[in-house]
């Protein structure tokens, strides 16, 4: 059994390149595997292992400068969902292209998991998924707004083109494990808007806390590692992944004319070339030959 641990913090690093190479020799080490992103601005990332290695990377992570508290989830999965680890330096640790954005200042009001139905269910209030919309088209909250953004820096603009229609609304926000509310909810803020909420724990939280029979959640949430996508309790769900564009494919997806696994899903047919989709097909043949072999290719 796997540990599966998702974390991120902010706190003011000086010198993030100093903590590189440590983390990822540490991570070796211990047989963890996963990502991790460090910015001046804090850490993000998922990773996975033995109940022993997890512990000493959290460990390890909590006696950084500022990082005492920081807090992460945990999910298990029988077989490793990483096929490396990876220790990346990013200008930031979720990308929203906004300079000014600092959640260490001021963020949204948290909402416990628990507390969250009762709060997204008053008239008042106006649900927003701030996730990409490949992740929501497979998940989301029961009358939850979506930007139908292709990444989260996209959402500050959108947010500029649709805020009237949120006029005399309160505001709740949800991501996946909530980093992207920790920005979102800052930007808000700063825009004007009076009553900002957003999910504490994000909805990684909510289906490991809250009943199936009282939940709100409809769908799957999609995870970014091999498992694709979890269920509450935080179960492994039944989607695929195209090894292409890296979109979530259920098993009617992966059953149209279009899908060629490893080399296009009918989502991408068009966005890629011939040379492209050689090139996938060559990846997609050497990762066969590992598991022949019973390892495990790079690129899976």
């Amino acid at each position: 059994m796997f540990t599966i641990a998702a974390l991120y913090h902010f706190t003011r690093f000086p010198d993030p390149a100093t903590l590189k190479g440590p983390l990822q020799a540490l991570a070796e080490a211990q047989g963890i595997k996963g990502s991790l992103l460090i910015a001046a601005e804090g850490i993000n990332g998922t990773i996975a292992g033995s109940r022993a290695g997890i512990d000493a990377m959290l460990a390890h992570l909590r006696a950084l400068p500022g990082c005492a508290d920081l807090e992460h989830k945990e999910s298990f999965a029988e077989a490793q969902p990483f096929g490396r680890m990876k220790v990346r330096l990013k200008r930031e640790i979720v990308t929203m292209g906004q300079p000014d954005i600092d959640p260490r200042a001021r963020v949204g009001h948290y909402v416990a998991a628990q507390d969250w139905n009762a709060l997204i269910s008053e008239p008042d209030v106006a649900v927003i998924d701030t996730r990409n919309d490949y992740e929501v088209e497979i998940g989301t909250f029961r009358s939850a707004v979506d930007p139908g953004t292709r990444s989260f820096r996209d959402f500050p603009a959108w947010w500029q083109a649709n805020k009237d229609r949120f006029h005399n609304k309160r505001i709740a926000m949800f991501c996946t494990g909530g980093i992207r509310c920790e920005k979102s909810t800052n930007y808000l803020l700063g825009q004007g808007v009076p009553e900002v909420y957003h999910l504490k724990g994000g909805i990684l939280k909510y289906l490991e806390d809250v009943p199936e029979a009282e939940s709100l959640w409809q769908g799957q949430c999609y995870v970014f590692d091999q498992r694709v996508s979890v269920g509450h309790g935080l179960v492994p769900g039944d989607y695929g992944t195209c090894h292409a564009c890296r979109r979530p494919l259920s098993a009617e997806d992966r059953a149209r004319p279009e899908f060629e696994d490893g080399v296009q899903c009918h989502r991408c047919v068009d966005e890629y070339t011939d040379a492209d989709r050689e090139r996938f097909r060559e990846r997609m043949h050497q990762m066969q030959l590992a598991e022949r072999r019973g390892e495990r290719h790079l690129g899976g």
